[in-house]
C-alpha cells in the first residue's frame, strides 16, 4: 500500500469510528432523556430512573466511552503504523 493510500485508509476509518462515537454520545444526551418521564416510573434505590440516567447513567456511560475510543483509536493507529512509541 502506498503512503498517500495508508493515509486516505487511516482517515477513512478514524472518521467511521468517529461518527461512531458522536451516534453514541448524541444517543446518551439526547434521546435517552426524551424519554425520561416515561423512565420515571421505575425507581432505582428510590430515585427515578429518568432522574438517575440524566445524573449519573450518562455520566457513566461517556466515560467508559472515552475510554473505548483511546483504545479503539490506538488500534486503528497500529494498524496503519501511524501510533505514537509508548
Amino acid at each position: 500500500m502506498s503512503p498517500e493510500e495508508n493515509i486516505k485508509a487511516h482517515w477513512a476509518e478514524t472518521t467511521r469510528l468517529t461518527y461512531i462515537m458522536i451516534g453514541i454520545w448524541a444517543f446518551f444526551s439526547f434521546f435517552i432523556h426524551m424519554f425520561s418521564p416515561a423512565l420515571n416510573g421505575i425507581k432505582i434505590m428510590g430515585f427515578p430512573l429518568g432522574f438517575y440516567m440524566a445524573a449519573q447513567g450518562s455520566l457513566i456511560i461517556f466515560v467508559a466511552q472515552l475510554f473505548w475510543f483511546a483504545k479503539a483509536q490506538d488500534k486503528v493507529d497500529r494498524k496503519y503504523g501511524m501510533a505514537e512509541e509508548d
